[in-house]
């Protein structure tokens, strides 16, 4: 059989894996001397495939003419005969299910640490060799049919925030793990399926749902719980760590007996089940990779959980140019469910020795391209690394980075510093950089500079130091993500991919690589034949899970996997997602789903999309156990009569706190008020760099209950300026204040108060009193006060409390009045309405 002869030299079974080291320098050489390759397809299996895999720490020592072991794909003497053998155990319509990448990603002669990423980067070099010369370079996918079979009755954690959890599974959790797994010890280690204290009811409900991932119902022997301990040894509480895994198991079904099993309603138009992992991959389908030099795309961590120790402390580059660039993990970082790295304080760093390929691969080309896929973990982080490859804060070849909005982008050239500055930003007024996930492409050319995308669309290519060479880099530099190699510009966010090309990729490579998204994704086919009657069909999902707590399932659409098939006048109406035996509670955008499959939109090579939406749905058991099936209100000529959803209980009136008649002014209001009372322009340079400077200080909204205290402080500074220009401006305040002296000092000046008074107090309270503004004889009194004092030393009065070294002339009388002048039109007076 295949798998028998892709056996070890030993005979073995696979088992048993011999860790091998990585190369030094530049990775596998080859001196063939043998007869030339007979056609190009041969020399594409040389290039891409032979050449790496021939060495004598990878495949060559076995399965070449001097270890005997058949197939002898990585033989030397002869690369026609190695690529006939190679042709037995490769599959180059889909790579990744090629025997040589699922037994060596089964364990068989990895020489990483992982099996998975041998797998990878075999599929890649396997990938490489079916994509020769095509000019597209991108991964196929092609879809797999999955086993049919009908939607399963399933049992489902109840909906009793925890009421079961915490008389079953719940006491050994708070008793012997509530030291590290509950948030209020010193080691806060997530996920808090301990959280207490048990009295608190929503402590519980927290920990409930935080458990319910490590539980399995249907077969409580294989929960991650019991696994912990009867396999792993991990906090064993007593001295036996089988017995505390039979207490376990023992308390998780009897939480598990007292669950009823959820039945599909029988009524229901469904399709057949699967689960995620049933799918076929679509991960990276349809990227552009023709020049990648370095891939991240973290695939090591989906069995790790929150370890980053052993095995799973390491992120393989999986790109297959040697030297592999692998980042070890060190501080406060974690795997992200779904593939990612989650950082709040740690790092990701490779070797320089391994780091150095960057620079002797990208120096060939003089270009090249810094490709991520991120979710920054805030807005208000400041000269944080993302991606980088430098020595020290001031020291770096690249870096892409984060500053509030912007992503920043330094590039060592003749024509900056050593730090690569200055930095190309995307425009602040932009704000591109957001908190959610975004595909950033930062490239370069030698000629046109820096550029920055985001999300497929140019953000940034007004390069400050356009074009350069960059032969000047330092291939003693270590690369890193997540930090700085120093460890003091900790980033905050999740990585989810990191690709380096030494090509600057073109706008439409990028945006072809951003609609392919990222991390784990699969397409999830729900039969459908017997309900169409169309031969082989499927209705097929993009799914992926989205994050510890849910799934993202996008993009229906309808296709056969008979290429004779006409489907024609096929309803379809009224999708909906099941999950574990009913239908999902929530997330069910699909079911606005009302089409017809016809001849004319029905394409064999890409059927008919259904809808071009998304949704997210909730994880119940985890991406290994929950069964999905879809449900149809229409589907052909099948129907469900789906009752109404009845309306909601009409609620009882909830009786509301007194709500005020009466608002403030927002802060276009305040200052076109202002405005009005002072005759001073709103253009007038003053006070258009004021009210720049305060706006976000200002009223937003009419709300007296929203009204703040930082609101007055704003109004304050904006009515100083409108009086500040009335004061200045001469014809202004001729116009305005006819009789009062703004020549004379002080005291001689305030002595005709009334004639300053008056007419302010007239334009903001009204010419006649008005029985809501206050007292207009009061007001100026109070104003009287202002100026003049009241009697009391310590208020002595603007006139009277001369500074130090000013002269009490013309000028000060114009600052007493300006100070008048912002007490009133700053006043509640103007505020409200």
């Amino acid at each position: 059989m295949l798998a028998a002869a892709l056996s070890a030299c030993s005979g073995g079974s696979g088992a048993d894996v011999e860790e091998l080291p990585g190369l030094p320098g530049s990775g596998p050489t080859s001196n063939y001397n043998g007869p030339a390759p007979a056609t190009q397809d041969v020399q594409q299996f040389k290039l891409n495939l032979w050449d790496n895999i021939q060495a004598s720490n990878r495949c060559g020592n076995c399965h070449s003419e001097t270890g005997g072991q058949t197939p002898m794909f990585a033989r030397h003497d002869d690369i026609n005969l190695a690529y006939t053998a190679a042709n037995g155990v490769v599959t180059l319509a889909s790579p990744q299910d090629s025997m040589m990448v699922t037994k060596v990603g089964g364990g068989h002669n990895c020489w990483l640490g992982s099996a998975a990423a041998c797998g990878d980067i075999l599929t890649t070099w396997i990938t490489n060799w079916a994509g020769g010369t095509s000019s597209t370079a991108a991964r196929k996918i092609e879809l797999e049919p999955p086993v049919l079979r009908d939607p399963g009755q399933s049992k489902n954690f109840p909906a009793d925030q925890g009421a079961l959890f915490s008389t079953t599974v719940y006491p050994l959790l708070e008793q012997h793990c509530s030291e590290c797994h509950a948030s209020a010890t010193s080691i806060k280690q997530q996920p808090f399926f301990a959280e207490g204290p048990p009295s608190d009811l929503d402590a519980v409900a927290l920990a409930y749902e935080a458990a319910k991932s490590k539980m399995n119902l249907d077969d409580a022997a294989i929960s991650r719980f019991v696994v912990r301990l009867r396999n792993e040894s991990h906090n064993c509480w007593t001295a036996s760590c089988t017995n505390d895994a039979n207490a376990m198991q023992a308390a998780i079904q009897a939480f598990s007996d007292q669950v009823v099993p959820t039945a599909v309603d029988p009524l229901l138009v469904t399709s057949k089940a699967t689960t995620l992992y049933e799918g076929t991959i679509a991960s990276g389908g349809n990227r552009y990779e023709a020049n990648v030099i370095a891939l991240y795309e973290f695939k090591t961590g989906q069995d790790c959980g929150t370890s980053i120790t052993g095995a799973c402390s390491i992120a393989y580059d999986t790109s297959g140019v040697d030297p592999a660039m692998d980042l070890t993990l060190s501080g406060n970082v974690q795997w992200f469910g779904g593939w990612g790295l989650n950082f709040a304080g740690g790092k990701a760093q490779a070797q320089t020795s391994a780091s150095a390929k960057l620079k002797n691969l990208i120096l060939q080309t003089g270009e090249y391209s810094i490709e991520a896929w991120v979710v920054p973990g805030n807005v208000v982080q400041e000269d944080m690394r993302i991606v980088s490859y430098s020595a020290s804060l001031t020291n770096r070849n690249f870096n892409l980075g984060q500053t509030m909005y912007n992503y920043d982008f330094f590039n060592r050239t003749d024509l900056t510093s050593a730090n690569g500055d200055p930095q190309l930003s995307t425009p602040d007024a932009d704000e591109v950089l957001q908190a959610t996930l975004q595909h950033v492409v930062a490239t370069f050319h030698p000629v046109t500079g820096r550029k920055i995308y985001v999300n497929g669309v140019l953000a940034a290519s007004l390069d400050p130091a356009p074009g350069g060479t960059i032969t000047n880099w330092d291939n003693s530099y270590a690369f890193v993500l997540g930090n700085e190699v120093s460890g003091n510009r900790m980033w905050n966010g999740v990585i989810r991919l990191v690709a380096i090309h030494n090509r600057e990729l073109t706008q439409a490579q990028i945006v072809q690589n951003f609609e392919a998204g990222v991390g784990e994704k699969f397409f999830l086919m729900f039969g459908v034949e017997e309900l169409t009657n169309v031969p082989d069909s499927f209705i097929v999902i993009e799914a992926a899970q989205f994050d510890s707590y849910g799934y993202l399932f996008r993009r229906p659409f309808f296709i056969s996997l008979d290429g004779t098939a006409q489907p024609d006048g096929i309803d379809v109406r009224g999708m909906r997602v099941g999950l574990n035996g009913a239908e999902a509670r929530v997330g069910q955008a699909f079911s606005y789903v009302d089409t017809r499959i016809t001849s004319t939109e029905y394409s064999a090579a890409t059927g008919q999309t259904l809808l071009n939406l998304g949704t997210v749905l909730p994880l119940e058991k985890g991406p290994d156990e929950d069964e999905f099936f879809l449900t149809f209100d229409q589907l052909g000529a099948n129907t469900y009569n789906r009752p109404p959803i009845p309306d909601p209980p009409v609620p009882a009136p909830e009786i509301l706190d007194p709500v005020s008649v009466i608002g403030v002014r927002t802060f276009d209001e305040i200052s076109a008020t202002m405005a009005e009372i002072t005759g001073v322009s709103q253009n007038e340079p003053g006070v258009v760099a004021t009210l720049d400077e305060v706006r976000q200080s200002l009223p937003a909204v009419p709300t007296l209950e929203a009204y703040l205290s930082s609101h007055q402080a704003a109004i304050g500074q904006l009515a100083v300026e409108y009086c500040h220009a009335l004061m200045e401006t001469s014809s202004l305040r001729g116009a305005m204040f006819p009789g009062f002296d703004f020549d004379a000092a002080p005291a001689a000046a305030f002595a005709n108060e009334n004639a300053l008074f008056d007419p302010l107090l007239n334009r903001v309270l009204g010419a006649t009193q008005l029985g809501h503004q206050p007292d207009k004889i009061f007001v100026r009194d109070e104003l009287s006060d202002l100026v003049n004092g009241v009697g009391d030393p310590a208020r002595p009065g603007l006139v009277n409390a001369i500074p130090a070294g000013e002269a009490n002339d013309a000028a000060r009388t114009r600052s007493i009045a300006k100070g008048v002048c912002a007490a009133v039109i700053g006043s509640a007076a103007m505020l409200i309405q």
